[in-house]
């Protein structure tokens, strides 16, 4: 990626629906996307849709459980880092007694200390700068653990915890932290590939994207650090 005027969100873990959703709703706003994952399945398709939208998109392959790699992977970025938005998480639907140690740490590394090992390397260029945003992605396991849930609820949990810690650590050098709870299925490939075809209405990748824009225009004097986002069909 070129030297650039314009915006850059950092996307951890990015791939088709949201992830792709994200990176098309904010370079149709001016932004540039860089997209951290593991797999480069889905970045071609991406770069397709951002370059429609005039912005230019970076493909980094990196492993988010390794603080190094992370390091060494976004210290191009790092300083130019407007927004960061982390997806990654690892999804496990497990009888507890069924699940090992190894399973759990796999879960939590992912999903929260993910999140961390990014967010060490993109803040300091915030606060030098006197503002950013960081968006955490969180889920119905965020707030409610459910039975076979386990892994999953413990490490949403960490992620909220550490999102609120985040906010009150950084809000006062101008940097705006946003947990944002999914509550539902996204309407994706990978949902319909784990869980089958939609038996009651999901949630729009684009609308939860534009969604999140929002966040990143928001006046100071009131931000926004929860909000949750479910389908009008959704029991809660």
């Amino acid at each position: 990626m070129t030297a650039s005027r314009r915006p850059l969100l950092i996307i951890s873990g990015i791939s088709e629906g949201l992830g792709a959703s994200l990176a098309e709703t904010f370079a149709c706003a001016g932004y540039d996307v860089a997209g951290i994952s593991r797999s480069d399945r889905a970045s071609a398709e991406i770069r397709r849709r951002i370059e429609a939208q005039g912005g230019c998109y970076a493909h980094v392959p990196c492993d988010l459980a390794q603080p190094d790699s992370v390091a060494a992977a976004l210290q191009p970025f790092a300083a130019s880092a407007t927004a960061l938005v982390h997806n990654a998480h690892r999804l496990l639907i497990k009888p507890f007694e069924e699940t090992s140690p190894g399973e759990i740490e796999e879960v939590c590394q992912t999903t929260c200390f993910g999140a961390m090992n990014a967010a060490r390397v993109v803040l300091p260029g915030m606060v030098a700068r006197g503002n950013g945003h960081v968006i955490l992605t969180g889920a119905t396991a965020s707030i409610r653990g459910g039975a076979n849930f386990a892994a999953f609820a413990a490490a949403k949990f960490a992620l909220r915890g550490f999102a609120q810690s985040l906010a009150r650590e950084y809000g006062p050098k101008g940097v705006h932290v946003a947990h944002v709870i999914v509550d539902g299925l996204i309407d994706e490939l990978q949902t319909t590939s784990r869980f089958g075809a939609s038996q009651s209405q999901r949630i729009n990748a684009d609308a939860v994207a534009r969604t999140y824009l929002d966040l990143t225009r928001q006046d100071r004097s009131a931000w926004t650090h929860e909000l949750d986002l479910r389908p009008c069909s959704e029991r809660f």
